[in-house]
């Protein structure tokens, strides 16, 4: 069991390396700040580390445009990146699921669908799903569409977007 003595012994050591680590943390706040001389109590950086971070960001460099890739584009690839659209859409027509169905969605006009009851996030931006309209969108659709029901977060390669749209223009349209 336990005596007086060990509680006595166990509460010590606790406290002591309560006190050890404060004792460190003084130590380590003098080390690494100083007071600014004739500046009153301002502490400043004691060391500064330069990260490079005042410089401008780099350009990216411009890799291919959307209308470039497009106009190279696979339906057979599409119909690979297609897969993650169909969790809500279907591409028979009149087929609405959680989305509306997207047979002949290229080149149609926004918020057609019949039988679905859209949002009326997307006729405030757009209003013919063009190839560029769909690529802008899908890369983004929150973004692109503030309020808009669709919570998949988009596509980010250009590939995959003019892949899976080259595959839709084969449905209808």
């Amino acid at each position: 069991m336990f005596d007086t003595m060990t509680v006595t012994k166990v509460l010590g050591a606790l406290c002591g390396a309560f006190l050890v680590f404060l004792l460190g943390k003084f130590v380590a706040e003098e080390l690494y700040a100083s007071r600014v001389p004739h500046h009153g109590d301002e502490v400043v950086q004691g060391y500064l580390v330069e990260t490079g971070g005042d410089e401008e960001p780099a350009e990216e460099e411009a890799g291919p445009t959307f209308e470039e890739v497009y106009a190279s584009a696979d339906a057979g690839k599409g119909e690979r990146v297609f897969n993650k659209c169909k969790a809500c859409h279907q591409l028979e027509q009149g087929a609405n699921s959680t989305g509306p169905y997207l047979y002949g969605v290229v080149g149609r006009e926004v918020d057609t669908a019949e039988g679905f009851g859209y949002s009326g996030a997307l006729e405030k931006v757009v209003d013919v799903w063009t190839p560029e309209h769909l690529s802008e969108y899908l890369t983004n659709p929150a973004g692109y569409a503030p309020g808009t029901a669709m919570s998949f977060s988009g596509l980010k390669s250009v590939e995959d977007r003019a892949n899976v749209i080259a595959y839709l223009a084969t449905f209808g349209g």
